[in-house]
C-alpha cells in the first residue's frame, strides 16, 4: 500500500514532545506530512478519532527462539506476536541453536526477515557458543548487522573475558546487554523469602543479581563502554544503576513488565507460568521498580518475551523451564499500571518504548516526524478488556496475565508504511 492517511489521531511523539490532534500523511513507508485537515487522496485512510497514534514501539529483549527452537517460537509467529502488541522493531537475543555467535548465524536473522512482519534487529553473543571461554567475532557480528551484544540466559562469569568484550564492543560502538546473575548464587526456582518457604521451594537471593551489576558497571567505568542491564528486578541493582548515572557513566536499564505488576506475593500455587529469571520478587522490590520508572532511573520497559512449548511448562515448578510471553500484553499492562495510577504521564511511559530504546540502540526509529519511517502504533486507550491467552499469536500461551483486566488495547500496527494490524487483527 503506497499511501495512508491517518485521519484526526492523538499524536504523541515523546522525542519531539508532541502531542496534539492532527493527520498523517504516509508515502513510500515515510511519513510526509503531517497537519489538520489533509485532503491528499489516499490508498488507505484510517479514521483515527479518539485513538492515539505513537511511533512504533522498540522492544531491546525478546526470544524468537529460531533458529533451533521452532516448537516454541519462529521469527514468523513471534514478529507477528510483536505487531498485534503495537511492536516494529524488535531486539532477539543469541541463545539459539546454533548460538547467535558469529556473521553466518545474524546473517541467517536477518535474511528470515522474509518470514518477519516488522523490524528484526539481531543481537550477538559475547562469547562463541555462550560458553564463557572465548569471545565471538564481534567484529563480523557487527559488520554483519548485529546491533548490540548479550550472553542473555547467563553471565560471563570471567571478569576479565568480560572487559575484554566490553573494549571491544566499545571499539564497534555496540552496547552490551547484560544479564547479571551469579549462577552460583541463583540456584534456585523462585525469590528467596517468606513465600518461598511456605511453598518449599529454594529461593533465589537479591544478591545474585547484584553482585554481577555492581561488577559490570565497575567494569564499563574502566572501559567506557556502553552497558545496558537487562531486566533489572531489585532494589539494590536500582541503586548501583542510579549512583553510576550520578557519576555520568554510559549505563541505561530496563524493566519487563512482569517485574513492576507482579511479586512473589502472587504466586499462590506451582503454577510454572510465575517462573521466570530474573524471579518475581518481593512486593517493596517491586514498588521499587515502578518509582525507578518514574523518575526515570529505569529508562527503558523491555518485554524480555520469553515463549515456550506446553511441555517446558507442564511440569514440577522447579522443573519448569524459564520464562513467559509478553510482547502482547506490555502495551496494555505498562499503560494500565504506570498510566491509569497515575505514576507517569503516558509520553513518559511511551518513552520508555520507543525513542529511549531507539537512542539506546543508536537506530533511527522512535519518532513520528516528516521523514521519519513509517512505524507507527494507533491504540484505543479506553478500551477496557480481559487478556485471553487463546487469541495470542505467539506459539507460546505460558503467560500469568490470562484473564487480568487491562486497559489500552492495540488497534493498528503499521512497519514501513504496512498495515500489519488492522482493528486489532492482523492482515499477514
Amino acid at each position: 500500500m503506497s499511501s495512508i492517511l491517518i485521519k484526526n489521531g492523538r499524536l504523541i511523539d515523546p522525542k519531539n514532545n508532541v502531542d496534539k490532534v492532527c493527520d498523517i500523511f504516509i508515502e513510500n513507508k515515510k511519513v510526509s506530512e503531517i497537519g489538520n485537515n489533509i485532503e491528499k487522496k489516499a490508498d488507505k485512510v484510517i479514521d483515527a478519532t479518539n485513538l492515539i497514534v505513537t511511533p512504533g514501539l522498540i522492544d531491546l529483549h525478546i526470544h524468537l527462539r529460531e533458529p533451533g527452537f521452532e516448537n516454541k517460537e519462529t521469527i514468523a509467529t513471534g514478529t507477528r506476536a510483536a505487531a498485534m502488541g503495537g511492536f516494529t522493531s524488535v531486539c532477539p537475543m543469541p541463545n539459539t541453536d546454533p548460538v547467535t555467535d558469529n556473521a553466518i548465524v545474524v546473517e541467517y536473522v536477518l535474511n528470515e526477515k522474509r518470514d518477519a512482519v516488522i523490524n528484526v534487529l539481531p543481537v550477538g553473543a559475547i562469547t562463541k557458543g555462550q560458553k564463557g571461554e572465548e569471545l565471538a567475532d564481534i567484529g563480523q557480528m557487527a559488520k554483519a548487522g548485529a546491533v548490540a551484544l548479550s550472553e542473555d540466559g547467563k553471565s560471563v562469569a570471567n571478569p576479565a573475558l568480560m572487559k575484554n568484550a566490553m573494549r571491544y564492543s566499545k571499539m564497534f560502538n555496540l552496547p552490551i546487554f547484560d544479564h547479571c546473575e551469579d549462577h552460583r548464587l541463583a540456584t534456585g526456582s523462585m525469590n528467596a523469602g517468606d513465600r518461598a518457604s511456605m511453598l518449599g521451594l529454594k529461593g533465589i537471593s537479591n544478591d545474585s543479581e547484584e553482585l554481577i551489576v555492581a561488577r559490570d558497571v565497575i567494569l564499563a567505568q574502566s572501559t567506557g563502554c556502553k552497558l545496558h542491564i537487562c531486566h533489572i528486578s531489585t532494589e539494590g541493582s536500582v541503586e548501583i544503576v542510579r549512583k553510576a548515572k550520578e557519576k555520568g557513566l554510559p549505563i541505561s536499564c530496563e524493566v519487563a513488565p512482569h517485574h513492576f505488576t507482579l511479586c512473589d506475593e502472587d504466586i499462590v500455587d506451582y503454577d510454572s507460568n510465575f517462573k521466570m529469571n530474573p524471579p518475581l520478587r518481593s512486593r517493596k522490590d517491586m514498588e521499587i521498580m515502578k518509582k525507578a520508572l518514574a523518575d526515570n532511573t529505569i529508562e527503558v520497559i523491555a518485554t524480555d518475551h520469553a515463549p515456550h512449548h506446553i511441555d517446558d511448562k507442564n511440569c514440577e515448578f522447579e522443573k519448569a523451564a524459564n520464562g513467559i510471553t509478553g510482547l502482547e500484553t506490555a502495551f496494555a499492562l505498562s499503560y494500565t499500571e504506570l498510566v491509569e495510577s497515575n505514576l507517569m504521564p503516558l509520553s513518559d511511559m511511551l518513552a520508555k518504548l520507543t525513542c529511549n530504546p531507539a537512542r539506546i540502540l543508536g537506530v533511527e526509529k522512535g519518532e513520528l516526524s516528516v521523514g521519519s519511517d513509517a512505524d507507527i502504533m494507533i491504540a484505543d486507550i479506553e478500551n477496557v478488556y480481559k487478556i485471553d491467552v487463546s487469541k495470542m499469536a505467539s506459539k507460546g500461551k505460558n503467560t500469568p496475565f490470562g484473564g487480568r483486566e487491562v486497559k489500552g488495547k492495540v488497534l493498528y500496527t503499521i512497519c514501513g508504511g504496512d498495515i500489519i494490524v488492522e482493528n486489532g487483527e492482523l492482515t499477514k
